[in-house]
């Protein structure tokens, strides 16, 4: 993820997947990942590095949070499962709630954690 996780993604981490220790990408990263660029063919010789990142800082049968750029989190999900790391993603509720302020309509979107849910791969 291209930021840091709240405190109560943190604990339910923790308290329902297990997890000892949650290890975030640097800020290098998290810039690569958060500003992935949108034209042209996949960047897959800036992905290498988050790639490295994830086999040096991760074992097999540990989770790894992957979401972003589609194109780039199909990359990292499918390294993952290649390497026996567990893709995992956080679902969220959106809560919307608009406002007539004179001639203008003000949307305000709140996204609130509700948790966190495994990729699966399809099966025939």
């Amino acid at each position: 993820m291209s930021h840091d996780l709240t405190d109560f993604q943190i604990y339910e981490a923790k308290t329902k997947l297990g997890i000892k220790k949650v290890k975030t990408l640097p800020q290098n990263l998290q810039k690569i990942w958060g500003n992935i660029n949108p034209e042209g063919k996949l960047p897959k010789d800036i992905l290498v590095e988050i790639v490295n990142w994830i086999e040096e800082n991760s074992n097999e049968k540990d989770y790894v949070l992957v979401q972003g750029d589609f194109g780039a989190t199909y990359y990292i999900v499918d390294y993952c499962f290649k390497k026996n790391r567990i893709p995992i993603y956080a679902t969220s509720k959106r809560d919307v709630e608009e406002k007539v302020i004179g001639n203008k309509v003000v949307t305000n979107r709140v996204f609130k954690h509700v948790n966190f849910r495994r990729y699966e791969k399809f099966k025939d």
